[in-house]
C-alpha cells in the first residue's frame, strides 16, 4: 500500500499560503506561532509528499492575521484531481 499524499488542491492551498507568507516577510516559525503549532508542522504542510495540511480553521486564522480574505488563500478555480472519474 502506497503512502498517502496531499491532493493537488491541498498543495495549491499550501503554495498560496507560502507565497503570501514570503511576500509579507514571514517565516514558517511566524506562521507556527500564529496557529499555535510547531514549525515542523508548517514545513510538512509546505512539503507536497507529506500528508499534513491546513484545516479550514487554520485558513480562517491565517486570513485574519495575514490581513487577507480566506479566498486569497484558495485557488481561483477548481483543481481536478487525477483520481476523479472523467
Amino acid at each position: 500500500m502506497g503512502k498517502a499524499k496531499k491532493s493537488f488542491f491541498e498543495i495549491a492551498v499550501a503554495d498560496k499560503v507560502a507565497e503570501i507568507r514570503r511576500a509579507k516577510g514571514l517565516s514558517q516559525s511566524d506562521l507556527a506561532t500564529i496557529l499555535d503549532v510547531t514549525r515542523g508542522f508548517i514545513g510538512q504542510v509546505e512539503t507536497p509528499s507529506s500528508r499534513s495540511a491546513y484545516s479550514v480553521d487554520h485558513l480562517n486564522r491565517l486570513a485574519y492575521d495575514l490581513g487577507c480574505s480566506v479566498h486569497d488563500l484558495l485557488p481561483a478555480d477548481p483543481i481536478v484531481e487525477s483520481s476523479w472519474d472523467k
